[in-house]
Protein backbone atom coordinates (compact mmCIF):
# COMPACT_ATOMS: atom_id res chain seq x y z
CA UNK A 1 0.00 0.00 0.00
CA UNK A 2 1.22 3.49 -0.76
CA UNK A 3 2.32 5.93 2.20
CA UNK A 4 -0.28 8.07 2.80
CA UNK A 5 1.74 11.05 2.25
CA UNK A 6 2.89 9.90 -1.03
CA UNK A 7 1.66 11.93 -3.55
CA UNK A 8 1.84 11.03 -7.96
CA UNK A 9 2.61 14.05 -9.76
CA UNK A 10 0.19 15.43 -11.66
CA UNK A 11 0.29 17.94 -14.76
CA UNK A 12 -0.71 21.22 -11.99
CA UNK A 13 2.55 19.82 -9.91
CA UNK A 14 5.28 20.60 -11.96
CA UNK A 15 7.60 23.57 -12.50
CA UNK A 16 8.58 25.73 -14.68
CA UNK A 17 11.37 23.70 -16.43
CA UNK A 18 8.47 20.44 -16.42
CA UNK A 19 10.21 18.73 -13.46
CA UNK A 20 7.69 17.17 -10.54
CA UNK A 21 8.03 19.00 -7.71
CA UNK A 22 7.46 17.23 -4.24
CA UNK A 23 4.61 18.11 -1.84
CA UNK A 24 4.40 17.73 1.76
CA UNK A 25 0.78 17.04 2.23
CA UNK A 26 0.86 17.76 5.98
CA UNK A 27 2.62 20.62 5.76
CA UNK A 28 0.95 24.13 6.09
CA UNK A 29 -0.40 25.44 2.89
CA UNK A 30 1.92 28.97 2.14
CA UNK A 31 0.86 31.96 0.15
CA UNK A 32 2.80 32.32 -2.90
CA UNK A 33 4.41 36.10 -2.60
CA UNK A 34 4.54 36.01 -6.63
CA UNK A 35 0.96 36.34 -7.26
CA UNK A 36 -0.02 40.23 -6.61
CA UNK A 37 -3.68 39.51 -7.38
CA UNK A 38 -3.50 36.89 -3.81
CA UNK A 39 -1.65 39.73 -1.95
CA UNK A 40 -4.02 42.21 -2.59
CA UNK A 41 -6.21 40.08 -1.76
CA UNK A 42 -4.87 39.13 1.46
CA UNK A 43 -3.89 42.72 2.68
CA UNK A 44 -6.04 43.63 5.03
CA UNK A 45 -4.88 47.45 4.67
CA UNK A 46 -6.93 49.45 2.13
CA UNK A 47 -5.14 49.09 -1.55
CA UNK A 48 -3.23 51.56 -2.64
CA UNK A 49 -2.96 52.96 -6.48
CA UNK A 50 0.27 50.53 -7.46
CA UNK A 51 -1.28 47.95 -6.00
CA UNK A 52 -4.48 48.08 -7.80
CA UNK A 53 -1.96 48.81 -11.20
CA UNK A 54 -0.43 45.56 -10.04
CA UNK A 55 -3.81 43.67 -9.96
CA UNK A 56 -4.67 45.06 -13.24
CA UNK A 57 -1.72 44.25 -15.08
CA UNK A 58 -1.76 40.72 -13.73
CA UNK A 59 -5.34 40.16 -14.70
CA UNK A 60 -6.08 38.47 -18.06
CA UNK A 61 -9.44 39.72 -19.92
CA UNK A 62 -10.56 37.87 -22.86
CA UNK A 63 -10.28 39.23 -26.09
CA UNK A 64 -13.57 40.96 -27.66
CA UNK A 65 -15.63 38.11 -29.40
CA UNK A 66 -13.34 35.24 -28.75
CA UNK A 67 -16.21 33.68 -26.30
CA UNK A 68 -18.55 32.33 -28.35
CA UNK A 69 -22.09 30.17 -27.14
CA UNK A 70 -22.52 26.80 -27.75
CA UNK A 71 -23.71 26.39 -31.31
CA UNK A 72 -26.90 25.01 -30.35
CA UNK A 73 -27.40 28.96 -28.87
CA UNK A 74 -25.95 30.60 -31.55
CA UNK A 75 -28.62 32.70 -33.61
CA UNK A 76 -28.36 33.94 -37.15
CA UNK A 77 -28.66 38.19 -37.16
CA UNK A 78 -31.11 37.69 -40.51
CA UNK A 79 -34.10 36.14 -39.32
CA UNK A 80 -35.13 33.08 -41.33
CA UNK A 81 -38.62 33.81 -43.85
CA UNK A 82 -42.14 33.35 -42.15
CA UNK A 83 -42.88 31.15 -44.68
CA UNK A 84 -42.25 30.29 -48.41
CA UNK A 85 -43.59 31.79 -51.45
CA UNK A 86 -45.96 28.63 -52.28
CA UNK A 87 -47.20 28.74 -48.24
CA UNK A 88 -50.69 27.89 -49.31
CA UNK A 89 -49.71 24.87 -51.81
CA UNK A 90 -47.40 23.42 -48.93
CA UNK A 91 -50.17 23.38 -46.87
CA UNK A 92 -52.21 21.65 -49.07
CA UNK A 93 -49.21 19.42 -49.20
CA UNK A 94 -49.44 18.87 -45.80
CA UNK A 95 -52.79 18.27 -45.52
CA UNK A 96 -52.76 15.57 -48.17
CA UNK A 97 -49.96 14.09 -47.20
CA UNK A 98 -51.46 13.45 -43.29
CA UNK A 99 -54.48 11.94 -44.88
CA UNK A 100 -53.22 9.76 -46.85
CA UNK A 101 -50.59 8.46 -44.65
CA UNK A 102 -53.51 7.52 -42.41
CA UNK A 103 -54.64 5.36 -45.09
CA UNK A 104 -53.14 1.63 -45.56
CA UNK A 105 -53.18 0.87 -49.25
CA UNK A 106 -55.37 -2.76 -48.05
CA UNK A 107 -57.88 -1.06 -46.44
CA UNK A 108 -61.03 -1.38 -48.53
CA UNK A 109 -61.93 2.12 -50.22
CA UNK A 110 -57.97 3.88 -49.82
CA UNK A 111 -57.84 4.78 -53.64
CA UNK A 112 -61.19 6.77 -53.74
CA UNK A 113 -60.22 8.77 -49.94
CA UNK A 114 -56.76 9.50 -51.65
CA UNK A 115 -58.40 10.91 -54.62
CA UNK A 116 -60.26 13.47 -52.35
CA UNK A 117 -57.12 14.30 -50.97
CA UNK A 118 -55.63 15.04 -54.27
CA UNK A 119 -58.74 17.29 -55.42
CA UNK A 120 -58.13 19.46 -52.17
CA UNK A 121 -58.47 23.34 -53.07
CA UNK A 122 -55.66 24.81 -54.15
CA UNK A 123 -56.75 28.40 -53.13
CA UNK A 124 -57.52 28.39 -49.24
CA UNK A 125 -58.19 32.62 -49.67
CA UNK A 126 -61.98 33.43 -49.29
CA UNK A 127 -63.93 34.73 -51.89
CA UNK A 128 -67.68 35.18 -51.55
CA UNK A 129 -69.63 34.63 -54.25
CA UNK A 130 -72.51 35.49 -55.94
CA UNK A 131 -74.86 32.64 -54.23
CA UNK A 132 -79.15 33.93 -54.74
CA UNK A 133 -80.75 34.33 -51.28
CA UNK A 134 -84.35 33.79 -50.57
CA UNK A 135 -84.40 36.07 -47.45
CA UNK A 136 -86.55 39.26 -47.49
CA UNK A 137 -86.85 41.59 -45.34
CA UNK A 138 -84.97 41.75 -41.85
CA UNK A 139 -84.83 38.14 -41.48
CA UNK A 140 -82.17 35.83 -40.20
CA UNK A 141 -79.04 36.71 -41.04
CA UNK A 142 -77.63 34.82 -44.29
CA UNK A 143 -73.88 34.80 -45.07
CA UNK A 144 -74.37 35.38 -49.21
CA UNK A 145 -74.01 38.31 -51.30
CA UNK A 146 -76.22 40.18 -53.66
CA UNK A 147 -75.90 41.04 -57.18
CA UNK A 148 -74.71 44.39 -56.02
CA UNK A 149 -71.60 43.92 -53.73
CA UNK A 150 -68.59 41.63 -53.83
CA UNK A 151 -65.89 40.80 -50.89
CA UNK A 152 -63.27 38.94 -50.60
CA UNK A 153 -60.84 38.41 -47.77
CA UNK A 154 -57.31 36.89 -46.75
CA UNK A 155 -55.37 36.24 -42.99
CA UNK A 156 -52.41 36.78 -45.11
CA UNK A 157 -51.48 33.44 -43.50
CA UNK A 158 -47.99 34.33 -45.09
CA UNK A 159 -47.32 37.82 -42.22
CA UNK A 160 -50.18 37.16 -40.16
CA UNK A 161 -51.53 34.01 -37.62
CA UNK A 162 -54.72 35.31 -37.19
CA UNK A 163 -57.25 37.59 -38.89
CA UNK A 164 -58.55 40.24 -36.89
CA UNK A 165 -60.47 41.73 -39.86
CA UNK A 166 -64.30 42.28 -39.70
CA UNK A 167 -67.14 43.56 -42.29
CA UNK A 168 -71.24 43.59 -43.21
CA UNK A 169 -72.91 44.48 -45.79
CA UNK A 170 -76.78 44.72 -46.62
CA UNK A 171 -78.63 45.46 -49.59
CA UNK A 172 -82.34 47.15 -49.41
CA UNK A 173 -81.32 48.14 -45.90
CA UNK A 174 -84.18 49.40 -43.24
CA UNK A 175 -87.11 48.03 -45.84
CA UNK A 176 -85.52 50.63 -48.72
CA UNK A 177 -85.25 49.37 -52.45
CA UNK A 178 -81.80 49.68 -53.28
CA UNK A 179 -80.91 51.62 -49.74
CA UNK A 180 -77.48 49.86 -48.60
CA UNK A 181 -75.03 49.46 -46.26
CA UNK A 182 -71.60 48.42 -46.06
CA UNK A 183 -68.86 48.39 -43.32
CA UNK A 184 -65.49 47.07 -42.66
CA UNK A 185 -63.52 46.73 -39.61
CA UNK A 186 -59.87 46.55 -39.48
CA UNK A 187 -59.04 44.66 -35.89
CA UNK A 188 -55.97 45.60 -33.61
CA UNK A 189 -54.95 43.71 -29.78
CA UNK A 190 -57.30 40.65 -30.73
CA UNK A 191 -60.00 40.57 -32.71
CA UNK A 192 -62.75 41.34 -30.14
CA UNK A 193 -63.61 44.60 -31.03
CA UNK A 194 -63.77 43.91 -35.03
CA UNK A 195 -65.97 41.09 -34.39
CA UNK A 196 -68.68 42.57 -32.41
CA UNK A 197 -68.95 46.23 -34.76
CA UNK A 198 -69.71 43.49 -37.22
CA UNK A 199 -72.41 41.91 -35.59
CA UNK A 200 -73.90 44.92 -34.18
CA UNK A 201 -72.63 48.38 -35.86
CA UNK A 202 -75.45 48.58 -38.18
CA UNK A 203 -78.07 47.82 -35.38
CA UNK A 204 -76.49 50.74 -33.32
CA UNK A 205 -76.50 52.88 -36.72
CA UNK A 206 -80.05 51.89 -37.39
CA UNK A 207 -81.08 52.56 -33.82
CA UNK A 208 -79.41 56.13 -33.78
CA UNK A 209 -81.04 57.03 -37.19
CA UNK A 210 -84.47 56.56 -36.19
CA UNK A 211 -84.34 57.84 -32.43
CA UNK A 212 -82.87 61.18 -34.01
CA UNK A 213 -84.43 61.25 -37.14
CA UNK A 214 -84.26 65.11 -37.30
CA UNK A 215 -80.53 64.97 -37.54
CA UNK A 216 -78.67 64.76 -40.52
CA UNK A 217 -76.81 61.64 -41.55
CA UNK A 218 -73.24 63.13 -40.52
CA UNK A 219 -74.76 63.19 -36.89
CA UNK A 220 -76.18 60.57 -36.85
CA UNK A 221 -73.05 58.07 -37.79
CA UNK A 222 -71.47 60.52 -35.07
CA UNK A 223 -73.85 59.32 -32.49
CA UNK A 224 -73.37 55.86 -33.38
CA UNK A 225 -69.89 55.69 -33.24
CA UNK A 226 -69.80 57.12 -29.99
CA UNK A 227 -72.38 54.89 -28.50
CA UNK A 228 -70.47 51.72 -30.39
CA UNK A 229 -67.21 53.23 -28.39
CA UNK A 230 -68.73 53.03 -25.19
CA UNK A 231 -70.36 49.71 -25.27
CA UNK A 232 -67.22 48.37 -26.62
CA UNK A 233 -66.00 49.38 -22.97
CA UNK A 234 -68.98 48.53 -20.85
CA UNK A 235 -70.25 46.00 -22.57
CA UNK A 236 -67.70 43.94 -23.97
CA UNK A 237 -64.89 45.23 -21.68
CA UNK A 238 -62.11 44.61 -24.31
CA UNK A 239 -58.79 46.70 -24.71
CA UNK A 240 -58.93 45.63 -28.40
CA UNK A 241 -59.91 47.97 -31.41
CA UNK A 242 -60.18 48.46 -34.31
CA UNK A 243 -60.40 50.92 -37.11
CA UNK A 244 -63.68 51.22 -39.42
CA UNK A 245 -64.96 52.18 -43.10
CA UNK A 246 -69.03 52.57 -43.25
CA UNK A 247 -71.03 53.80 -46.14
CA UNK A 248 -74.76 54.01 -46.44
CA UNK A 249 -76.29 54.80 -49.37
CA UNK A 250 -79.37 56.77 -49.18
CA UNK A 251 -82.63 56.22 -51.40
CA UNK A 252 -85.53 58.96 -51.54
CA UNK A 253 -87.84 58.90 -53.68
CA UNK A 254 -88.74 62.69 -55.01
CA UNK A 255 -92.59 62.94 -55.92
CA UNK A 256 -93.11 65.94 -58.20
CA UNK A 257 -96.86 66.39 -59.76
CA UNK A 258 -97.16 62.61 -61.67
CA UNK A 259 -93.79 61.93 -62.05
CA UNK A 260 -91.69 60.63 -59.11
CA UNK A 261 -87.62 60.25 -59.12
CA UNK A 262 -85.10 58.75 -57.24
CA UNK A 263 -82.59 60.86 -54.99
CA UNK A 264 -79.47 58.58 -53.75
CA UNK A 265 -76.45 60.17 -51.45
CA UNK A 266 -73.93 58.67 -50.46
CA UNK A 267 -72.48 58.86 -47.12
CA UNK A 268 -69.37 57.99 -45.63
CA UNK A 269 -67.26 57.77 -42.21
CA UNK A 270 -64.27 56.20 -40.97
CA UNK A 271 -61.54 56.31 -38.16
CA UNK A 272 -58.51 54.77 -38.60
CA UNK A 273 -57.06 54.13 -41.95
CA UNK A 274 -59.60 52.20 -43.53
CA UNK A 275 -60.90 53.64 -46.84
CA UNK A 276 -64.20 54.44 -48.78
CA UNK A 277 -62.95 54.71 -52.92
CA UNK A 278 -65.53 55.97 -55.01
CA UNK A 279 -64.88 55.85 -58.77
CA UNK A 280 -66.21 58.55 -60.83
CA UNK A 281 -66.20 58.58 -64.64
CA UNK A 282 -63.02 56.23 -63.93
CA UNK A 283 -61.12 58.86 -61.22
CA UNK A 284 -60.77 58.51 -57.60
CA UNK A 285 -62.40 60.00 -54.94
CA UNK A 286 -61.61 59.69 -51.02
CA UNK A 287 -64.14 59.64 -49.38
CA UNK A 288 -62.36 58.98 -46.08
CA UNK A 289 -59.85 60.42 -44.20
CA UNK A 290 -56.44 58.53 -42.65
CA UNK A 291 -56.11 59.17 -39.13
CA UNK A 292 -52.73 58.03 -38.27
CA UNK A 293 -49.48 59.34 -36.03
CA UNK A 294 -48.01 61.31 -38.75
CA UNK A 295 -50.77 63.56 -39.39
CA UNK A 296 -50.18 67.31 -38.14
CA UNK A 297 -53.20 68.02 -37.03
CA UNK A 298 -54.25 64.68 -35.07
CA UNK A 299 -50.26 65.11 -32.97
CA UNK A 300 -51.82 68.65 -31.61
CA UNK A 301 -55.09 67.37 -31.00
CA UNK A 302 -53.43 64.33 -28.88
CA UNK A 303 -50.92 66.92 -27.40
CA UNK A 304 -53.23 69.36 -26.17
CA UNK A 305 -55.11 66.20 -24.37
CA UNK A 306 -51.75 65.07 -22.50
CA UNK A 307 -50.92 62.72 -24.89
CA UNK A 308 -47.73 62.38 -27.15
CA UNK A 309 -46.97 60.46 -30.53
CA UNK A 310 -43.30 59.07 -30.86
CA UNK A 311 -42.78 57.87 -34.02
CA UNK A 312 -45.64 57.70 -35.43
CA UNK A 313 -47.32 56.05 -32.71
CA UNK A 314 -49.75 57.19 -29.85
CA UNK A 315 -48.18 56.83 -26.65
CA UNK A 316 -45.32 54.77 -28.52
CA UNK A 317 -48.27 52.52 -28.73
CA UNK A 318 -50.79 52.55 -31.71
CA UNK A 319 -50.05 53.78 -35.19
CA UNK A 320 -53.77 55.22 -35.74
CA UNK A 321 -55.15 58.28 -33.91
CA UNK A 322 -58.43 56.95 -33.78
CA UNK A 323 -60.48 53.58 -33.41
CA UNK A 324 -63.33 52.34 -31.79
CA UNK A 325 -62.42 50.55 -28.35
CA UNK A 326 -58.70 50.91 -27.13
CA UNK A 327 -60.04 51.53 -24.00
CA UNK A 328 -56.81 52.29 -21.99
CA UNK A 329 -55.93 55.15 -25.07
CA UNK A 330 -59.22 56.43 -24.96
CA UNK A 331 -58.39 59.95 -23.75
CA UNK A 332 -56.36 60.38 -26.93
CA UNK A 333 -57.79 57.69 -29.55
CA UNK A 334 -61.16 59.34 -29.82
CA UNK A 335 -64.14 57.69 -31.68
CA UNK A 336 -65.41 60.24 -33.08
CA UNK A 337 -65.83 59.74 -37.19
CA UNK A 338 -64.42 61.79 -40.17
CA UNK A 339 -67.81 62.27 -42.29
CA UNK A 340 -68.32 62.99 -45.94
CA UNK A 341 -72.26 63.53 -48.04
CA UNK A 342 -71.77 62.76 -51.66
CA UNK A 343 -74.59 63.81 -54.02
CA UNK A 344 -74.55 60.51 -56.70
CA UNK A 345 -74.85 60.92 -60.26
CA UNK A 346 -74.61 58.79 -63.54
CA UNK A 347 -70.93 59.22 -63.48
CA UNK A 348 -70.50 57.46 -60.05
CA UNK A 349 -69.85 53.28 -60.83
CA UNK A 350 -68.25 51.86 -57.93
CA UNK A 351 -67.06 52.06 -53.95
CA UNK A 352 -64.35 50.51 -53.11
CA UNK A 353 -63.97 49.98 -49.46
CA UNK A 354 -60.74 48.15 -47.84
CA UNK A 355 -58.74 47.92 -44.66
CA UNK A 356 -55.01 49.17 -45.06
CA UNK A 357 -53.84 45.83 -45.89
CA UNK A 358 -55.10 46.59 -49.25
CA UNK A 359 -54.10 50.91 -48.83
CA UNK A 360 -50.46 50.27 -47.99
CA UNK A 361 -49.53 48.64 -51.05
CA UNK A 362 -52.24 50.08 -53.93
CA UNK A 363 -53.29 53.62 -54.34
CA UNK A 364 -56.91 54.68 -55.19
CA UNK A 365 -56.19 55.25 -58.81
CA UNK A 366 -55.03 52.32 -58.92
CA UNK A 367 -57.58 50.01 -57.32
CA UNK A 368 -60.05 51.74 -59.32
CA UNK A 369 -58.55 51.20 -62.57
CA UNK A 370 -58.20 47.58 -61.40
CA UNK A 371 -61.82 47.01 -60.92
CA UNK A 372 -62.73 49.05 -64.05
CA UNK A 373 -60.83 46.46 -66.11
CA UNK A 374 -62.66 43.63 -65.14
CA UNK A 375 -66.59 43.38 -66.15
CA UNK A 376 -67.19 44.79 -62.91
CA UNK A 377 -68.87 42.18 -61.12
CA UNK A 378 -68.39 42.69 -57.68
CA UNK A 379 -67.10 39.30 -56.52
CA UNK A 380 -64.34 39.10 -59.18
CA UNK A 381 -63.86 42.65 -58.72
CA UNK A 382 -63.03 42.31 -54.95
CA UNK A 383 -61.20 39.08 -55.52
CA UNK A 384 -58.63 40.75 -58.04
CA UNK A 385 -58.17 44.03 -55.52
CA UNK A 386 -57.28 41.01 -53.01
CA UNK A 387 -55.35 38.80 -55.28
CA UNK A 388 -53.16 42.41 -56.03
CA UNK A 389 -52.22 43.28 -52.08
CA UNK A 390 -51.01 39.42 -51.87
CA UNK A 391 -49.20 39.55 -55.09
CA UNK A 392 -47.46 43.10 -53.42
CA UNK A 393 -46.35 41.87 -50.37
CA UNK A 394 -49.11 43.14 -48.40
CA UNK A 395 -48.36 42.16 -44.85
CA UNK A 396 -51.19 42.51 -42.68
CA UNK A 397 -54.70 40.83 -42.78
CA UNK A 398 -57.03 41.94 -46.20
CA UNK A 399 -60.46 42.51 -46.76
CA UNK A 400 -61.52 44.23 -49.63
CA UNK A 401 -65.32 45.14 -50.63
CA UNK A 402 -66.82 46.66 -53.87
CA UNK A 403 -70.11 47.92 -54.66
CA UNK A 404 -71.72 48.39 -58.02
CA UNK A 405 -73.70 51.54 -57.59
CA UNK A 406 -76.98 51.00 -59.32
CA UNK A 407 -78.11 53.62 -62.06
CA UNK A 408 -80.29 56.12 -60.44
CA UNK A 409 -83.09 55.67 -63.28
CA UNK A 410 -83.04 52.00 -62.69
CA UNK A 411 -83.15 51.79 -58.83
CA UNK A 412 -85.24 48.34 -57.91
CA UNK A 413 -86.05 46.46 -55.44
CA UNK A 414 -83.50 43.44 -54.81
CA UNK A 415 -85.62 41.30 -51.26
CA UNK A 416 -83.46 38.59 -51.94
CA UNK A 417 -80.27 40.13 -51.49
CA UNK A 418 -79.83 40.27 -47.91
CA UNK A 419 -75.95 39.96 -47.16
CA UNK A 420 -73.81 40.20 -43.61
CA UNK A 421 -70.42 38.50 -42.98
CA UNK A 422 -69.41 38.67 -39.66
CA UNK A 423 -65.10 37.82 -38.65
CA UNK A 424 -64.12 35.71 -40.86
CA UNK A 425 -62.49 32.29 -38.84
CA UNK A 426 -58.56 32.35 -38.23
Amino acid sequence: MADATSHSPAAADVDNEGQPMSVDLNAPAQPSTTDPVAAAVRSSSPASESDISMVLAAATFPAAGSIQPPPRLQRSSIPPPIDTENATRDADSSLRSKLLSALSPVLPGAEPMAAKAAALPEKLDCAETLVPCAVAGHAELDPTLCAHIGVAFSKNRRYRRTMEDAHFYQYDFDGVAGQSFMAIFDGHAGRQAAQWCGENFAGVFLQSKQEHSSLSIPEVFNLAFIEADRRLAVDLKTHSGCTAAVAFLEVKELVAGDSATRQCTLYCANVGDARAVLSRAGAAVRLTYDHKGDDANECARISESGGYVFNGRVNGILAVTRALGDSSLKQYVIGNPFTTETPLSDADDLLILACDGLWDVCSDQEAVDLVRSTDCDPAHASQMLLDHALASESMDNITTMVFRLPALASVVSDTTSFATAECPPS
